[in-house]
């Protein structure tokens, strides 16, 4: 009487190749015609549609460069959506100034602070102020101006990462600045 033969998918490691016994993967292309792209960016037909184009990259992002979000709203309508939109993001938008500190008490971070003692400032100093002190510090230790100079070089490295983290804070500031109500 002969044994019955043990498979090979027993076990770790598998003794047989994987996807070996697969069949070929089907690809969907891009519903662009004549585009051979795989299609995997899928976009609406139509408003409120359940019916998809399927596009590559390429295509999505030709298909998405005339898209109008307020396209149709007269006037009220488009700022009556603005506003709805704004004030259901409006927590993403404050919690995005705190992304690298905690809380404090909501004027500056720690690090804005730390960089405002590099430039010599207070902590209520604007970005005009900011970018005056930077480049008056900057101009004294500058590469040009003492060149070879180890300490120098430190220092204006210093004072650029000091200056950089100002004007992000202020780019954010902007960017998500105070919400309407």
């Amino acid at each position: 009487m002969a044994r019955p033969r043990r498979s090979d998918d027993w076990g770790f490691p598998r003794w047989r190749g994987y996807g070996s016994a697969r069949e070929a993967a089907q690809v969907r292309l891009c519903d662009r015609h004549g585009c051979e792209e795989p299609g995997d960016c899928p976009a609406p037909k139509a408003p409120n549609s359940p019916e998809r184009w399927y596009f590559c990259q390429r295509h999505a992002a030709e298909y998405n460069s005339k898209w109008d979000y307020f396209a149709g709203l007269d006037e009220a309508e488009a700022a009556e959506r603005a506003k709805a939109e704004r004030r259901d993001t409006s927590g993403f938008a404050e919690s995005a100034y705190y992304g690298w500190t905690g809380s404090g008490d909501g004027s500056r971070s720690a690090d804005e602070m730390r960089a405002l003692d590099v430039l010599g400032l207070e902590a209520d100093a604007d970005f005009d102020a900011i970018k005056k002190a930077w480049r008056t510090k900057a101009k004294e230790v500058h590469p040009d101006v003492k060149p070879g100079d180890e300490d120098a070089a430190k220092e204006f490295h210093k004072l650029q990462l000091a200056y950089e983290i100002l004007r992000q804070a202020e780019e954010r500031r902007v960017w998500y600045g105070p919400t309407e109500e």
